[in-house]
């Protein structure tokens, strides 16, 4: 599967993993780690940037904390709409750009955001595209930047080694040291905590 091909299949989706599925099911652990950190070490103004914020359970629930001044990226455009629909006031308050997030992020200057995160969406992007990618999420960030990503191919179908694993055999997901990745890139790692869901929490800041 090339890049085009794995940029298609998110902006497209329906069904399980769609936006509606996300908006359903709510915030969940990594919402409340999300918020728990982004609270913890920054002020309510902070600038807060998720990547891959689809239907915006975990936005919605930093926006119901108290934080202001929130953005997200979507690949998938009906993403947006089930937002308004569901979360309306975070749609009123926030920022959103729809696209993939290669091509937006080049557009945002030096450290435009206090924090960024993501949530199992690094772990899609193709490697072809993964180097540069990961240089502008690092280039973005000011301040915090967290990650919780599937590490491991335990438990998707794949041996435990396995450098990608596929979601129910269509989407690829690449499993990477995301320590190293952004250690390399300026980064010092504050905490790694594994949940529940097999996905691991990973806290950076700059030095």
């Amino acid at each position: 599967m090339n890049p085009e091909d794995v940029r298609e299949e998110w902006a497209e989706r329906t069904g399980e993993f769609s936006p509606t599925y996300y908006a359903h099911k709510g915030p969940n652990e990594a919402s409340e780690q999300v918020r728990d950190l982004v609270s913890h070490f920054l002020d309510r103004e902070a600038r807060v940037l998720e990547i891959g914020c689809s239907s915006g359970r975990h936005l919605a629930h930093l926006h119901d904390g108290g934080l202001e001044n929130l953005h997200g990226i979507e690949i998938n455009a009906d993403a947006i709409d089930v937002l308004r629909e569901e979360y309306p006031d975070l749609a009123a308050d926030a920022t959103f750009h729809v696209g993939d997030a290669a091509a937006i992020l080049p557009e945002f200057d030096d450290g435009a955001f206090d924090a960024v995160y993501s949530v199992e969406t690094l772990q899609h992007i193709h490697p072809d595209e993964a180097e540069t990618v990961f240089d502008e999420v690092a280039r973005v960030t000011g301040d915090l930047l967290l990650t919780v990503e599937n590490e491991s191919a335990r438990g998707a179908g794949a041996r435990e080694a396995a450098d990608v694993s596929y979601v129910n055999d269509e989407f690829p997901l690449y499993h990477r040291d995301w320590k190293a990745i952004f250690e390399q890139r300026g980064f010092a790692q504050l905490l790694s905590e594994s949940s529940k869901r097999r996905d691991t929490l990973r806290a950076f800041r700059r030095p």
